[in-house]
């Protein structure tokens, strides 16, 4: 008797967890049929000016991300910061322009995001010679976790929707970053389409990435912030808020990288 118990509850387990996507989805699927809040599109066009560059199909679809990005993820307020619906549609916005035409793309692990009032600091024990270790204090505007928290600065996100032509955008470059991390430690290669595609990204994204600490060595301008060298992750990163803020002039200057930016991402901000 134990065992035909036993039997039915990993049957009801397996039920369980093969139902969790269509379940997902089908909430997904209601809350994309809602109606997109009147007060939610007049936040979008005083605070993220992007969104009037996109075509109608893709607006429409950026709302709906919004809305599912909104009832699933909550925002949390630090340092005495009050979320409002302003502060949680800004975010949701910029964030979800890297899902767009991609059905079956999502922040797969992210569980909340923590929103500052201005620049934090974190405090990190940096590992050094001979064993010893050192207290490493940074202040920052933006950081993703692979544990699923992605932090903003809300003065930095706001400044990085109000230009959207200066190639700067933190909440753009931390979502970046949890995309890179689904498959666990960021390194600049997202999940990819298989063996032959890593190739071609690897290839392209590390010429472009040497190229750029090249110039930087050489004391000569760069498109790409000087973050972006730092590591392949951060280049990711800095290349996508490249790609969605100055396309016309990534494609020019590194038309390789912008076709495999395209590539992933399933848009042509560059057409926009």
């Amino acid at each position: 008797m134990a065992m035909i118990f036993l039997a039915l509850a990993g049957l009801l387990l397996a039920a369980w967890l093969l139902g969790q996507p269509w379940w997902r989805e089908q909430r997904r699927r209601r809350w994309r049929a809602q109606p997109f809040p009147a007060a939610w599109r007049r936040i979008l066009r005083r605070r993220v000016p992007l969104v009037r560059r996109l075509p109608a199909d893709l607006q429409l679809q950026l709302k709906q991300r919004i809305q599912v990005f909104l009832a699933e993820v909550p925002i949390i307020g630090c340092q005495g910061l009050e979320v409002t619906d302003e502060m949680r549609v800004t975010v949701a916005a910029q964030a979800s322009l890297l899902l767009l035409n991609r059905p079956r793309a999502a922040f797969t692990e992210l569980r909340q995001v923590l929103l500052y009032p201005g620049a934090f600091v974190v405090d990190r024990v940096r590992p050094g010679g001979a064993g010893v270790q050192h207290d490493d204090r940074r202040v920052l505007s933006g950081e993703s976790w692979s544990q699923g928290q992605v932090l903003l600065s809300w003065a930095d996100a706001l400044q990085g929707a109000a230009d959207p032509d200066d190639g700067h955008n933190v909440v753009i470059h931390e979502f970046a970053h949890q995309l890179d991390q689904i498959t666990g430690t960021a390194n600049g290669a997202p999940p990819l389409s298989g063996r032959r595609h890593y190739e071609r990204w690897s290839r392209v994204l590390g010429e472009a990435f040497g190229q750029l600490r090249q110039r930087l060595a050489e004391g000569e301008p760069t498109l790409f912030d000087p973050y972006g060298a730092t590591d392949p992750a951060e280049f990711f990163a800095v290349a996508t808020e490249v790609f969605f803020e100055q396309p016309r002039r990534l494609a020019a200057e590194h038309p390789a990288l912008y076709q495999e930016l395209r590539g992933y991402y399933q848009v042509d901000p560059a057409k926009w």
